[in-house]
């Protein structure tokens, strides 16, 4: 049992696992500014489907939207989002709140730990100076800067907390073997001590840029074969059957990581003098496949089209709408006076509504036909559609867009199909 009193600061994605897991080993209040998240967790409900109802309702983690609770505690870690603005550069407005919300429950000794995904030298430039401005306290010398960057993957059941190595780093060597002993517990003991602040952050930040990179690559070689009338998942899998071809497959990149956080490695380049073509030719390659997608689907349907969408989430499996290149998509296709359905069984409607004007079908039809289906995210429940129930979706001679390569293998007569 830890003699540490822990509060995560934002109770998303990354921070509600983390705090769940360390409340397991000692006392952790888990706090968030927006009263309605707090309320739906205290009723035992996980929006983000990371948490189970059964672990919340076992969990002793306690938690608030009261700033006044976090008086007493003597480790704080800030999971909260670091999204770009409209011209792509980093906002750290998320960041700036929490450690507003910190500062006054700061005590000589106290450790702030960042998890978000930042820039190199942003824990010690943005986050120390705000506590100190507004604790009245000297970072490095009454409290301590610690940074340990998530690597959560929302809906991976492999990849979870206790499963994958934990970077750690503290401002001096004895608060990062001090953060250290505090994640080891939930991560089974998996814990890498990087050399400084600095280091770490930039890890993170080229952990994402590199994974962005290489399914840019994927995507711009999808480009080509297009226009030689070959289908990239074809090539691929000719090409995984070599011991050391990297498999990565093309497709949407959005979110608030892989289609963020690059931003951040290249703000912070320029920034130093450097300009980052790569990575920045990363990013323009993969924001314009929604683009490329539609482009290549008006191609192929007569004007004003109807189309079922099939998925409006960022990735498979998860119901986060943020940054969705799906819905990107979607939105290009309805530029372009096609008339589009709708459907995501994990997507939440008020939100859909909200963020992108789009109206969810509550339900798959049962008894129309489309010009198109397009499968745009490959939730599982769209996976284990058959043959009959995607020829049910489709009228005759209907154009089955199949963006992922789920359904090349089934049989699909009298209908068109379409994949990258």
């Amino acid at each position: 049992m830890s003699d540490e009193r822990i509060a995560v600061i934002g109770l998303g994605y990354v921070g509600l696992p983390l705090a769940v897991a360390l409340a397991e080993h000692g006392p952790t209040t888990g706090y968030d500014h927006d009263r309605g998240r707090i309320a739906e967790l205290k009723a035992g409900r996980d929006r983000t489907g990371e948490v189970s109802g059964a672990a919340l309702a076992a969990s002793a983690l306690a938690l608030t939207d009261d700033p006044a609770a976090l008086a007493g505690h003597t480790v704080f870690i800030l999971t909260v989002p670091t999204p770009v603005d409209t011209h792509h550069r980093p906002d750290l407005g998320a960041v700036v709140a929490a450690c507003r919300a910190v500062a006054p429950a700061l005590r000589p000794g106290a450790a702030v730990v960042l998890e978000s995904t930042v820039y190199p030298g942003a824990t010690e430039e943005v986050v120390g100076p705000t506590l100190a401005a507004h604790s009245g306290l000297v970072a490095g010398q009454d409290f301590f800067l610690g940074y340990s960057p998530e690597r959560i993957n929302p809906g991976d059941r492999e990849h979870t907390l206790g499963r994958i190595t934990k970077v750690v780093a503290g401002q001096t060597p004895e608060v990062a073997e001090r953060l250290a002993a505090l994640y080891r517990p939930v991560t089974g003991g998996q814990v890498y001590l990087a050399r400084d602040l600095r280091t770490a952050e930039a890890a993170k930040a080229i952990e994402n840029a590199q994974r962005d990179i290489n399914i840019a690559f994927v995507n711009e070689v999808a480009m080509i074969c297009q226009r030689l009338g070959l289908s990239v998942h074809d090539v691929l899998e000719a090409a995984r059957t070599k011991w050391n071809f990297l498999d990565f497959r093309p497709g949407l990149v959005g979110g608030h990581c892989i289609g963020v956080d690059p931003f951040y490695l290249a703000h912070k380049a320029k920034e130093v003098g450097h300009d980052p073509q790569i990575i920045l030719a990363g990013r323009t390659v993969n924001d314009a496949m929604p683009e490329f997608v539609a482009a290549r689907l008006a191609e192929r349907l007569a004007p004003g089209a109807r189309i079922l969408a099939l998925g409006l989430t960022f990735k498979e499996n998860v119901p986060d709408l943020r940054n969705s290149k799906a819905a990107a998509l979607i939105l290009a296709l309805l530029d372009r006076g096609f008339a589009l359905d709708v459907h995501d069984p994990l997507a939440d409607p008020d939100e859909a509504r909200r963020e992108y004007g789009l109206p969810l079908l509550e339900a798959l039809p049962e008894d129309d036909a489309y010009d198109a289906v397009l499968g745009a995210v490959p939730h599982r429940t769209y996976a284990a559609l058959d043959g009959p129930a995607l020829a049910r979706l489709l009228r005759q001679d209907g154009l089955l867009a199949d963006l992922k390569g789920v359904w090349r293998h089934l049989e699909l007569p009298d209908r068109r199909r379409w994949t990258l």
